[in-house]
């Protein structure tokens, strides 16, 4: 059962991830890059100068200097980008090992998980770990404001395991109380509210940071999608 787990769980997240670094590079690095150009003054947002050409108007990626970090190197772009690969297929390697160890205790309770079922354990998993925290903590470009990190961090991790938990028990209770229930705990994150600032004094335009928030949630769908595909076909393989 471990061999199982390990091998399904690591092979098809760090190939999940390197499906998710291949998106990101597609369609978020170019955000954080300009929200970094934002955040450290490189372009000012609103900035009221005499050129025409004012630095709001950067568009993403425009500035090829700054597209590889602040010394301009390509040594440091290609360090930077494989970083992003390692991290992001370890990453999923760990959401792969979370994913079949459901799989192993669904099947410890009677329910068989076949390949089909999958990508509905991967909607499930992202619905959990990134959705239901974006609704009150919106993924963060450079250049914008957040709350204390101890308090976004017990907010985060609690409302990840009040989301699974009340997931696991619309799937799998029976009766009207598991659904009360699921209800109450999907519901419980949101009432409480997750912590924000007291004001906000950002620098990156908010159009940047909500097109980046959007990106990062549709490119953990799709990643996570294909993590529950790959890591339920693995696992149904070797039953």
């Amino acid at each position: 059962m471990i061999q199982r787990m390990l091998a399904g769980g690591l092979v098809a997240g760090f190939a999940a991830g390197l499906f998710a670094a291949l998106l990101h590079f597609a369609f978020i690095q170019e955000l954080i890059l300009v929200g970094e150009q934002y955040e450290t003054g490189a372009i000012i947002h609103f900035a009221e100068t005499g050129d025409s050409t004012a630095s709001h108007d950067h568009a993403p990626g425009e500035d090829d200097e700054h597209a590889h970090g602040d010394s301009g190197a390509e040594g440091s772009a290609f360090a930077r980008n494989a970083l992003t690969v390692l991290f992001t297929g370890l990453i999923y390697a760990a959401y792969g090992l979370i994913l079949v160890a459901g799989f192993a205790l669904a099947e410890h309770f009677g329910r068989r998980v076949e390949a089909s079922h999958g990508v509905l354990w991967g909607i499930a998993g992202f619905a959990s770990l990134q959705l239901a925290p974006a609704m009150g903590l919106p993924p963060e470009l450079p250049g914008t404001i957040a709350a204390e990190l101890i308090q976004r961090q017990v907010w985060w991790l609690g409302t990840i395991l009040a989301t699974g938990a009340g997931l696991a028990l619309l799937a799998f209770g029976r009766g009207l109380l598991p659904a009360v229930i699921a209800g109450a705990l999907l519901a419980a994150p949101h009432v409480i509210g997750a912590p924000h600032p007291d004001q906000y004094w950002g620098v990156a335009p908010p159009e940047v940071g909500a097109e980046f928030a959007a990106r990062v949630l549709g490119v953990g769908l799709a990643a996570w999608a294909a993590l529950g595909w790959l890591a339920a076909r693995l696992w149904s393989a070797q039953s």
